[in-house]
Parts: structure tokens; sequence; C-alpha cells
């Protein structure tokens, strides 16, 4: 079985992060490489956050004291509800599917009952911590700039969900943004970040085909293919690379035989953005369009926006689906994004 890749650790507090009860003293002590431990998670792109039983101002304050706080995204920390549920939640403010999830915790009890309320998260003894970083799940291929920048990509949508609470109408808030898109050809430089995207991406994947190293560097000294990636901004900064595109070209049509987009940029009304970049130079080019979908367990939200977009099953066998884009209208990439493209 292929080994699931870990993006992100929820942490306990009491006995796990710290030796000691909160509630009982509050001279507890970190535990030993306990703050290596989080910093090289924290490198890796493993994002940290916490599910505790204690006071959150209490807690929050101990975590600044030992100037650890900014390294977790999200803090579930409250004396009431089980820790599954915190774990859930956690999973929803970060859009990660549960199996991308660890949980620590000293407890046993805590430990069975986040198995038994969400059974796709890995969980581990608290005794066990420090050996994570050498267990595979922990382990990526490779570190990249944006697995490093991470946690402020992260931290950034949280700023975002803030800020997005003044606003009665989505629209609004996301005329607001100010956000950029910029689709680019992919260079040599790319490719660790691009391989990495075709690994963790899944809700918003075409076919779930993951590409090496070697494979994407064929790609692009190929003149028979394009190799697209895709990054954004907006007024609270980076989002780093977010999405990939392969295409086969010849003469008289195109096929993409990938398209992925990062969770990450889902509620941002900006994920066709690509594909409506594609589909006008196609037909501003007099060429047909072809694009490959494979079904998953997760990516049926890339076979509605593929419908949506105009495009209609030319092909079906099993999962796979060939599609042909055939509508005489273009769509419209959504006025609130600025798109800077090489097509």
């Amino acid at each position: 079985m292929e080994s699931r890749s870990i993006k992100c650790v929820v942490w306990d507090l009491d006995n796990t992060i710290w030796d000691g009860i909160l509630l009982e003293d509050h001279n507890v002590t970190l535990k030993e490489k306990m703050v290596e431990t989080i910093k090289e998670l924290d490198r890796r792109g493993i994002l940290n956050a916490i599910a505790s039983r204690n006071f959150y101002e209490e807690a929050w304050e101990k975590l600044q004291q030992f100037k650890i706080a900014h390294y977790f995204v999200c803090a579930e920390i409250s004396m009431e509800g089980a820790k599954s549920q915190s774990v859930a939640n956690i999973s929803k403010q970060l859009n990660l599917a549960l199996d991308a999830f660890a949980f620590i915790d000293d407890q046993d009890f805590e430990i069975e009952e986040v198995k038994t309320g969400c059974p796709e998260v890995l969980c581990l003894k608290a005794d066990n911590q420090l050996s994570i970083l050498d267990k595979k799940e922990f382990i990526p291929r490779f570190v990249t700039e944006d697995s490093a920048m991470r946690r402020v990509y992260y931290q950034n949508d949280v700023k975002r969900q803030e800020y997005e609470k003044g606003f009665k109408r989505n629209v609004e808030f996301l005329q607001s943004l100010n956000m950029k898109m910029i689709i680019k050809e992919a260079e040599e430089e790319d490719l660790k970040r691009v391989e990495e995207l075709t690994i963790r991406t899944h809700q918003l994947n075409s076919t779930g085909i993951t590409y090496d190293y070697n494979e994407l560097i064929s790609f692009i000294q190929d003149e028979n293919y394009l190799l697209l990636v895709s990054e954004m901004e907006d007024k609270f900064g980076a989002y780093g690379k977010i999405g990939v595109t392969l295409i086969e070209k010849g003469e008289q049509s195109w096929h993409i035989k990938l398209h992925l987009m990062s969770c990450r940029v889902m509620s941002r009304g900006v994920g066709n953005a690509v594909l409506c970049n594609i589909i006008e130079y196609t037909k501003k080019n007099n060429l047909k369009l072809y694009a490959d979908f494979k079904k998953t367990s997760r990516n049926k939200n890339m076979y509605f926006a593929y419908k949506l977009l105009g495009f209609t099953e030319a092909q079906e066998k099993d999962d796979y689906v060939k599609f042909y884009f055939e509508s005489k209208e273009t769509p419209q990439i959504p006025a609130f994004v600025e798109i800077e493209s090489d097509l």
C-alpha cells in the first residue's frame, strides 16, 4: 500500500508539547528537542496545529512565552468537546483531507477517541513524538521554496477568512482582494514544486497521475508538450505556485493531459481561470481542445469544472473520460482576477 503523506500534525499540549499539566502548575517546561522537531516539520512544509483541553488564553500565553506560538496555524484549545471534533474543525479550516493529518497525544483515551471519530487520521502516542521525523509519512521527497513557506501561506489564509467576515456578499470580498494570477511556461527551477503538486493535490486534479522530476524535464524539453505553472497573489501576499497544466500540442488540436489546482484557491473563484485562458487561446488559433479526466474518490469538483465550462464527453471507458470542448461560447475569466499569461 502506498504510504500516506502527512500535511499537518495536530499536537496535544500537556505532557506532549511540554512536561506537566498547565492547569495544575504554570511552571511547565518544554519537552526535550520539541522546538527542534516543530521547526523541522515546519521547514519540510508540514503544518503544526493544536488540540488541547486547556483554557485558551493561558495555553496560548505559555506557547508565546516559549516563542513557538507562531508555528501553529490552528489552535483548538478548549475545556469542552471531543478532540476528534477539534481535528475535524482543523481539517475544515485548512481544507485538507483527514488522511493528511497526524494526531499526537499522551492519553490512550484521547488516542482511541480520535481513532474512532476520525479513523483516517494517523494517531501516535506522545512518547514517540520525537521519532516522527524519521517516519516515512513525515519525509517529503524534497523540500521546495513553497514547502518552507507553507505555514505563512496558510496563516495568510486565516487572515483572509477573518477579513471575509466583514463582507455581506462573496463577490465584493473577492473583488477587494486584488487577485493576480500568473500563468507561465515551467522552467527547470519550478519542477520540484510541480512534482510536489502532482503528489499533494487530490481534489482539483484531473487525473491523479503523478510525474517525477525526470519525466517533467523531458516534457519541458519536448516541443510537442507545454507545461504550465500557475502562481497567485493578492493584497495579503503570495499563494506560491498553486497550479500545473500539461498540454500535448498537435498541429490541429491541443490535449490537456493533466490539470490541477491547489485546494487553497478553491474558494477564491479562480479555479477555472487557467482553463479559460487555454480555451481562449485555442479558439483564437482554431485549435480543437481535448482534456483527459480520470475519476478518483476525491476529484468530482474537477469533473464539474470541465462540464460547467462547456466540455462534453467525447469518449468514456471505466473511470476514464476524454473531454472535448465544443461550445461556441468562450467562458469568461472572472473580472476580479488579473491574468498575466505566456499564452
